[in-house]
């Protein structure tokens, strides 16, 4: 039956199928259809076989078309979700107004047709795909929703017919089991697979996927049934082990289970029997051990990697030192076990066995609308997650495989009310930490911090490859989504197995990537590891710790808190165990992962700020507390270390790791917890063990000595400077942060932002990035927030974008505003910000710069004091440590040495010590010390200070102290006075021992008294021999002597001394009080705020008097008795040498900065002069063609040799020229206004109304009726593709040039320009140029102006005749010709060949001519343009400075006098002469000459003067443009008379005839007009008036319309022929208004007697000078006419009219919104190749859409970009690149990034769209770009240009 239903046509079989199966009584045709489903489905090659498909499709559709039942079905759509799915690269939308979650997208339609105006949106290109959230309420808000999805559409949906789904319900089972079985069928175990393979397995089922997905999107009624099929248990049962007794039903069933063995998992009902079984499939190895040690999957192959030992299962882990999970954390139900019930799980086992393909993720996703779906389809993925990190862990391709992973779990867990469920009812919290630690465990080493040797801690290995590729990234970015859920987050924070299963994951993490300190050798291999080790307690840590954080908020939360707390508290615990941590750091290693600390800091901090909880209750006892502050004050140290150079042998990484560590997307997770950590441990501990332990920390103990010398046993002398620089500047940034002890959040943001913007001035963006924002994007905290704009307009002003002279453009920026430089400007949050040291600086440099600008200071200023925030209550201890004796000890000491001029002391030494003493007295402590305290204070220091309050201790008198020296130091030598006690204690042996000041002793025996209260005997053993080990007594070395010394200071006289010092006055600090008895101190303070030094301590004493009168007492006593201080007088002159150093070091870098500053100044003027091509107000650069009378011969200076003389043939001087192909003249269009881009299918470009389109017209035109030599004189070239010439003005002997060219040929170091091509760059101002003009030998200009003023115009055109007959003599080969020669070679080769020839016979002398006049046209032509299109402005413009015209027009004359013109066809002949009829006719080959009329003036002009005899006279110039004048005119009128209705032709006939007989009737237009009126109607020209020529007709021509007519068509040659007198002659061009220029430049020309008629009653025809009767010329010009009218009626008039007059060129029109061109643009297919492309571009010249490195529509080795900027704009291309938004410039051979035209709403480039926010025109920019494209100087603005390989 089934073979024979096979047999028949398909549709009918379906359609009679699905009428039996409809029947109440379906069983039989349920039968029939199940055998012919068993015929079509079951040979194994049945998913090869297309025929199969077509078969599914029938029987699905019931035997209708599948088209049609798809329409039917979509119908019954009630699916209220988008749903969309897309893959990487795809463009989407992100509005943070509508999300709930941070996750959520948007396709770009949904976005379009949704409301967001206002919104904080941005579009982004999806990295790992994604779907569309349109319509879901549980992702986003409902006012976001698009108008298609928020109407709830289920209400008029009707339901769906029964017979209309049934046959999909029955043929989808077998369908979906068939394509398993395939999957099936293409796996094997045994095989390492690679990902080609199973791209190869795969590649056959893509049409099946594709199917499916075709089912997927008919809407939520085929959803329901594809939901139905796949989660059905009942069909799985009947089907999976194949329906029937199929043999290979049963086979590819035996080949599932042996892939779930192989997977290391066990389904449940084979867990019991599995070895057996596993025996007999002879599997693999792997595979068996997988099974036989189900609690411990291995995968062999990865481990192999570190460890190269073999592995006999058991022992494999121990030998590896590798951790294995305890019991109780690890389930191995998790890990191990897999059952599948339904399709559905069985399809998602194999999307993860063949490594997730793109197809089969999409046909997943594209069935989430359906709600059952969707939690059956979570469930199931949850249940495989174990499996999905060994997949991943295996995977070759992890990166794709990643972002897979994550397109599909972020759909699933970024809904909250799903991940609730999820948790709760499959245990997912358990199964990610699991997963998590189980993944982590396959990396562990045995940790070597501390203790290498009794060391039990394990941490992950940085360089293995799941840490080195992110591998953890998808399951780690899995735990943060569902943390980001509040119910979610709950559950995990009351479960304390989950929390200590956490724990124990960070604790992996504590203490990676150790670095030990190389003393010796420089290391011989860079390791990068820390790239991983960062990023990891990033991601793994620190994200997964915001998360929780943001759910600790409320009041009601400290359960959760205390909790975490506690668990942190116990892993810490562990892990000093583990790492055998007694007291001390071991030296010369650190680490800057501290996960564990970082958490019980941030947890702790959370607990104080938002649930007031009770510190002391969270903290444990003082051991623990001293143990914790050990490694981050360890990683403070080492930080200190490293930028003094000590790590320098560790090489450039451990800078890279000390600069990650404070950079802004870690320094919240790191160094802020870390200093928030030590500052609760220093609110805690006894201040002087935590000073102390400070000093010895940084290792700067033994330079804290009274002593000129001393001895260090631990650090070298170099580094002792810095390092007490570090010590001191922690100490500063421990007292004065604020940011975890009682600041609120708008005030961090306030200082970060502060920070970061006095550093420099900074864009939008790079703050955003810049702020330390809470790194956990799921937190709910978003950059772009309110309170950031807020916060940014009170301290920031906007500097708008500007452009520089150079053309380097910017950004907007914001710079702060003078206010907080004046109030806010905080150093010390600088310092801790900044990643380069140099930003330090920079913000000093601003602030000095500020305060010069405001009048506030002049000199150099310190880094002023700022007053801090209150403290939190919680944290008033960490005040005790500016009251403690040590410090003050340190202070006094530090003090005397700076006054004593003691070795290694600096200014940022004084500046510290002077901050720690203001930041104590401005935080006096209530005078309730603990009495205990008080004593034991007294009995450890009692000779140095009475008591631990600074105010007091400042004036405390210290008297002797004994030190230990060197034998060798000038203190020896000195006598000891008689009595060596202090005035505070008599008892000699006493002030003994005090006085020698060590602070690890004074440490020592805190620590000693600590241990004895909290632990038994067991540990003082072992503590002081750990002691005594790393640190030896100072007085154990032997030569050392004791010595005492004479100070009696206090800390006050010292300060003043310092100020008699700084001042270098005697006597220079009076007590401001004394002089002015009202004034009150507090009032006062403010003039101190900003100064140097001396205004510092001018503040402290003040404020030391304020606050205490003793102190205010003390002051006046030592001001009225003080004396010079005296440095000891043995100080020999090495020492002395030392100490000046650093001044002069000051003075030095001070220099230097002046004379940079002056370079620089120097430096932008001389480049202002060079590049500013616009600017006419520069210094002149040698100006070329100067008016002033000049000597006989021009000198010119060689800028290479540096000689100056005149140019001769022998040794011709050249100028520095740049050539290069231009078509902006042929861009130029009729209407001013730019045409727009086009931005939506109705709107196109059409390339007619060009001028270079119109000019070919012509040509053609001409070439089809008249001899082609003849036209390639009537015409100019050179709009597409013509040559223009520039120079920067400096010239050089061409032999010097050619020996620089050689010497750059042998640079190696070359950029950006082609040697071999000719290209250079100007040896004195760099630009860019390829070529060198030979300069003329003798006068440049002509000076005499008029030999003889009475000469005749016949005489003068007589003169003209015979100067032309004079043969062109080829010139003698001297130096200069050949030159000439070259350089004229190089302007042909500088265009394409298709610009330079015209003629229908190629390579007749005759193009060359015509190629040569036209160069000058051009280049005449592009002067005009740069002047705005006319010579009203007058004057030489800045690009007539450097112009090189001249020099220009004598190669061309000399080339083109060789050209001999025959008499009979000379132009000038036929203008002068009247010619017999006879021989103006046919020419040899059957084409007349082209008509005087219809010839182009300018290019007669430039034929004329070129081909006569240089230098021309001024006289016979001005006669050929009166001559020319004729014609032009002659040739208005005709043009005139062709515009004219019929009547209005009879009317201005008569008119004129009747003053035919007036005197001045020759240089009337009416007479003329009649004239040519009357012959041309003779012949046909005015016969059949065509509608478009009248069209052109104004309504009606008046006498002055006509007069403006003819005055606008005769313009653009006064025009040129001026500008050619100005170069050829040095006339200055008068400036004049817009009305007068005709008559101003027909006055310069010589057309006019003089500039005095400028009355309204003007006539251009006054100024015509005929040199033969008028009517006779008139008579045989239009005769030339009449005759070509007999042949072509139409061209004789359409060649007559035209419309001189062309715009200037403008590039394109562009839209205000970026998004209006990148929606159209962006999915546009190429007109080329139909596809789209993956880089489409814009050409902005002509708004061509082309594909960039487009391979599919290269031609001839040229890709598109370049094949059109040769077309469109001979070699120069303006291409905007739509996914980039920037703008790209092809100049020839090379390219260059110009940047874009499109900033966002702070003035900021998007490259990339990266950030992908709305982009706005900024016209500024674009006028630029346009003006650099008119004034062709790209290659001297932009710098960065490189070589295209036409590749682009």
């Amino acid at each position: 039956m089934a073979a024979s239903q096979l047999r028949r046509d398909k549709n009918s079989v379906a359609a009679q199928l699905k009428i039996e199966v409809n029947r109440p009584n379906s069983t039989t045709g349920i039968h029939q259809l199940n055998d012919l489903l068993d015929g079509v489905l079951s040979s194994e090659a049945s998913v090869v076989d297309s025929e199969v498909l077509e078969w599914c499709k029938c029987l699905v559709a019931g035997g209708e078309g599948f088209e049609e039942f798809c329409k039917a079905v979509r119908c019954y759509d009630n699916a209220t979700l988008c749903g969309l799915v897309w893959t990487a690269n795809f463009v989407a939308y992100r509005c943070r107004t509508c999300g709930i979650s941070p996750c959520m997208s948007l396709c770009a339609e949904c976005f379009n047709n949704g409301d967001h105006t206002g919104h904080d949106f941005n579009m982004f290109r999806s990295q790992a795909g994604g779907a569309c959230d349109c319509g879901d309420s549980n992702v986003m808000r409902e006012s976001g929703f698009c108008k298609r999805h928020q109407m709830k559409s289920q209400s008029d949906i009707p339901c769906v017919p029964k017979e209309l789904l049934m046959m999909s319900e029955l043929v989808l089972p077998r369908f979906i089991l068939c394509l398993i079985q395939y999957l099936r069928d293409g796996y094997n175990e045994t095989d390492p697979v690679s990902e080609r393979d199973l791209q190869k397995v795969l590649q056959p089922l893509e049409p099946w996927i594709a199917f499916l997905e075709e089912l997927t999107k008919m809407g939520g009624a085929m959803r329901r049934v594809l939901t139905k099929v796949l989660t059905n248990q009942q069909y799985y049962k009947e089907l999976s082990a194949g329906p029937g007794n199929s043999a290979y039903a049963k086979k590819s069933y035996e080949k599932y289970l042996c892939a779930v063995k192989g997977s290391g998992l066990l389904s449940s009902e084979v867990k019991a029997t599995s070895s057996t079984q596993e025996q007999g499939a002879g599997t693999s190895s792997s595979f068996t051990q997988g099974a036989a040690a189900a609690a411990r999957p291995t995968d062999s192959s990865d481990e192999d990697i570190f460890f190269q030992e073999d592995q006999d299962g058991s022992q494999g882990v121990g030998k590896r030192k590798r951790v294995k999970l305890s019991s109780s954390t690890k389930d191995s139900s998790i890990m191990d076990v897999l059952k599948h019930k339904c399709f559905l799980e069985e399809l998602l086992f194999w999307t993860i066995k063949y490594e997730f393909p793109q197809k089969m993720v999409t046909f997943l996703l594209n069935m989430l609308p359906d709600q059952d779906y969707k939690i059956s389809f979570t469930k199931s993925f949850v249940q495989h997650y174990a499996f999905i990190m060994k997949t991943l862990m295996k995977s070759h391709e992890s990166d794709t495989m990643s972002n897979r992973i994550v397109h599909i779990s972020v759909q699933l867990f970024s809904n909250e009310e799903l991940a609730r469920q999820v948790t709760e009812d499959c245990r997912l919290l358990n199964i990610m930490v699991t997963v998590l630690l189980y993944m982590m465990e396959t990396c562990l080493v045995k940790s070597e911090v501390q203790d290498e040797e009794n060391n039990f801690h394990v941490v992950v290995n940085c360089g293995e490859p799941l840490l080195k590729n992110n591998t953890y990234w998808p399951l780690v970015s899995d735990f943060i989504n569902i943390l980001s859920h509040r119910s979610v987050a709950k559950k995990f924070l009351e479960d304390r197995v989950l929390l200590s299963m956490w724990m124990s994951f960070v604790s992996y993490f504590q203490g990676m990537n150790l670095n030990k300190r190389e003393l010796n050798e420089h290391v011989e291999f860079e390791s990068q590891t820390y790239y991983a080790a960062f990023a990891a307690e990033l991601e793994a840590c620190a994200q997964p710790m915001w998360g929780l954080l943001s759910h600790c908020k409320g009041r009601d939360k400290h359960e959760y808190t205390s909790t975490i707390v506690r668990e942190c508290l116990e892993t810490l615990e562990d892990w000093f165990d583990a790492v055998n941590f007694v007291d001390e750091p071991a030296p010369n290693q650190v680490t800057f992962h501290l996960p564990l600390h970082r958490y019980y800091a941030m947890f702790l901090s959370k607990a104080v700020k938002c649930q007031d909880m009770d510190l002391d209750s969270l903290l444990p006892d003082h051991e623990m507390l001293m143990k914790l502050m050990v490694h981050p004050l360890q990683i403070q140290a080492n930080l200190s270390e490293i930028h003094s150079n000590m790590w320098v042998r560790n090489g450039l990484q451990i800078k890279g790791q000390a600069m990650t560590y404070v950079q802004s997307h870690f320094c919240n997770s790191m160094i802020d917890p870390d200093i928030f950590l030590l500052q609760v441990c220093a609110s805690r501990l006894d201040p002087d063990y935590f000073i102390s332990s400070v000093f010895e920390r940084f290792k700067v103990v033994d330079l804290l000595t009274m002593a000129s010398q001393h001895q260090s046993n631990v650090l070298d002398a170099e580094y002792e400077r810095p390092m007490l620089e570090g010590a001191l500047t922690f100490l500063v940034i421990l007292l004065s942060l604020r940011i975890h002890l009682g600041m609120t959040d708008d005030e961090i943001l306030r200082a970060e932002m502060i920070a970061q913007l006095c550093m420099n001035d900074r864009t939008h963006s790079s703050l955003l990035d810049l702020i330390p924002e809470n790194p956990n994007p799921k937190s709910g905290i978003m950059p772009g927030c309110l309170s950031f704009e807020t916060v940014l307009a009170s301290v920031a002003d906007f500097k708008a974008p500007v452009f520089e002279p150079g053309g380097s453009m910017q950004q907007g920026m914001y710079t702060p505003k003078a206010d907080v430089w004046d109030r806010e400007f905080d150093p010390i949050m600088v310092i801790l910000r900044t990643v380069y040291r140099r930003d330090v600086q920079s913000a000093m440099d601003r602030y000095t710069a500020f305060l010069k600008q405001s009048g506030k200071f002049s000199g150099n200023p310190w880094p002023p004091y700022k007053e801090r925030t209150p403290l939190h209550p919680s944290y008033k201890g960490l005040m005790k440590l500016l009251h403690c004796k040590t410090l003050h000890i340190v202070l006094f000491t530090l003090l005397y040495k700076i006054t004593m001029d003691h070795q290694n002391m600096s200014e940022h030494v004084l500046c510290m010590v002077l901050y720690l003493i203001e930041l104590g007295m401005d935080s006096v402590p209530e005078e309730d010390a603990d009495e205990e305290e008080s004593v034991e204070q007294d009995r450890c220091h009692d000779s140095w200070f009475p008591g631990s309050n600074l105010m007091s201790n400042l004036h405390h008198i210290i008297n002797f102290v004994r030190v230990k020296v060197p034998e060798t130091a000038p203190e020896v030598k000195r006598e000891p006075p008689a009595s060596t006690s202090s005035e505070t204690g008599s008892s000699t042996q006493n002030s003994g021992t005090a006085q020698v000041f060590s602070l690890v002793a004074e440490r020592r025996k805190k620590f000693q008294e600590i241990i004895n209260r909290n632990s038994g005997e067991v540990n003082q053993v072992v503590r002081p021999k750990a002691l005594s080990m790393k640190w030896s007594a100072p007085n154990s070395t032997p030569q050392l002597t004791t010595a005492i010394l004479e100070v009696r200071e206090s800390m006050l006289s010292l300060m003043v001394k310092l100020h008699h010092k700084l001042s270098a006055k005697q006597n220079s600090y009076y007590p401001p009080w004394l002089e002015d008895c009202e004034m009150t101190f507090e009032h006062d303070f403010e003039k101190y705020n900003h100064g140097d030094g001396i205004t510092a301590l001018e503040r402290i004493l003040m404020k030391a008097a304020a606050r205490s009168r003793k102190n205010k007492y003390c002051l006046e006593e030592i001001c009225r008795k003080v004396s010079p201080p005296v440095p000891p007088k043995k100080n020999s002159p090495t020492e002395k040498k030392a100490m000046d150093k650093e001044e002069r070091r000051q003075k030095a870098r001070e220099r230097q900065q002046k004379l940079l500053a002056e370079f620089a100044s120097r430096q932008k003027s001389f480049m202002e002069t060079a590049m500013d091509v616009e600017s006419p107000d520069t210094e002149d650069v040698m100006e070329i063609s100067s008016v002033e009378p000049q000597p006989l011969e021009t000198i010119y200076d060689c800028v290479i040799c540096g000689q100056s003389g005149p140019s001769t043939e022998e040794r011709p001087t050249g100028l520095v020229v740049l050539l290069q192909a231009s078509s902006v003249l042929g861009h130029c269009r009729k209407s001013s206004e730019p045409r727009k881009l086009p931005t939506s299918e109705e709107e196109h470009i059409y390339p007619e109304g060009t001028c270079a389109a119109a000019h070919d017209v012509r040509l053609v035109t001409l070439q089809k009726y008249f001899k082609d030599s003849s036209c390639l004189q009537s015409v100019s070239i050179g709009w597409e593709g013509g040559v223009y010439v520039q120079t920067c003005g400096h010239t050089l002997h061409i032999d010097c040039h050619k020996s620089y060219m050689e010497s750059l040929r042998n640079d190696q170091v070359l950029q950006g320009f082609s040697v071999d091509k000719g290209e250079f760059t100007c040896p004195l101002c760099r630009q860019f140029a390829n070529s060198v003009l030979p300069c003329y030998p003798g006068q440049n200009v002509e000076k005499t102006s008029w030999h003889n003023q009475n000469k005749s115009i016949q005489l003068l055109v007589k003169e003209v005749e015979d100067l032309q007959e004079q043969l062109g003599t080829f010139p003698s080969e001297t130096n200069l010709s050949k030159e000439m020669e070259s350089v004229m070679k190089d302007i042909k080769s500088s265009t394409q060949k298709k610009y330079t020839d015209y003629s229908k016979t190629p390579g007749t002398p005759d193009n060359d001519f015509l190629f040569m006049y036209s160069v000058s046209r051009t280049n005449l032509e592009l002067e005009l343009v740069h002047r705005g299109g006319n010579l009203c402005i007058g004057g030489a413009s800045a690009a007539a400075k450097r112009s090189c015209l001249n020099h220009l027009f004598h190669v061309l004359a000399m080339h083109m006098r060789l050209y001999r013109i025959d008499s009979a066809y000379n132009p000038w002949i036929r203008l002068t002469h009247l010619v017999p009829k006879e021989s103006t006719d046919v020419c040899d080959d059957g084409k007349p000459e082209v008509p005087l009329l219809y010839r182009d003036v300018p290019s007669l002009l430039l034929i004329l003067v070129l081909t006569m005899p240089q230098p021309l006279h001024k006289e016979h110039y001005t006669c050929i443009v009166k001559v020319l004048y004729t014609l032009l005119f002659t040739q208005a009128i005709t043009a005139l008379s062709v515009s004219f209705s019929a009547e209005e032709r009879l009317a201005w006939k008569n008119s004129g005839a009747l003053k035919k007989s007036t005197c001045s009737q020759e240089k009337s237009w009416e007479v003329l007009l009649s004239h040519v009126i009357s012959k041309l109607s003779l012949g046909k020209i005015y016969e059949e008036d065509t509608e478009d020529l009248s069209m052109l007709s104004s309504s009606v021509w008046s006498p002055q319309s006509i007069e403006h007519y003819l005055q606008q068509y005769c313009l653009p040659f006064l025009r040129i022929s001026s500008l050619l007198q100005h170069h050829l002659f040095g006339d200055e061009l008068l400036s004049c208004q817009e009305e007068e220029e005709f008559t101003l430049l027909a006055s310069c020309l010589g057309l006019l007697s003089s500039f005095a008629q400028t009355s309204d009653q003007f006539s251009s025809a006054s100024c015509l000078d005929w040199p033969l009767p008028a009517f006779d010329m008139i008579v045989q010009w239009c005769s030339e006419l009449t005759s070509f009218a007999e042949t072509s009626v139409d061209h004789s008039k359409s060649l007559l009219i035209r419309d001189p007059h062309w715009a200037l060129p403008r590039l394109l029109q562009l839209p205000e919104n970026y998004n209006t061109i990148f929606q159209y643009y962006h999915r546009k297919s190429c007109i080329v190749c139909t596809k789209v492309p993956k880089d489409p571009t814009l050409c902005l010249i002509c708004g061509t859409f082309l594909c960039l490195k487009g391979l599919c529509c290269k031609q001839q080795n040229y890709c598109e970009c370049v094949l059109h900027s040769q077309n469109c704009g001979a070699g120069t291309g303006i291409f905007l690149l739509i996914n980039a938004s920037v703008i790209i410039i092809i100049r020839g051979h090379r390219f260059c990034l110009w940047g874009s035209v499109y900033l966002d709403a702070h003035g900021e480039e998007d490259r990339d769209l990266r950030r992908g926010k709305p982009l706005y025109l900024c016209e500024e920019r674009y006028k630029v770009l346009e003006q650099q494209w008119v004034s062709h100087t790209f290659d001297h603005i932009n710098k960065r240009w490189g070589p295209h390989y036409n590749g682009l």
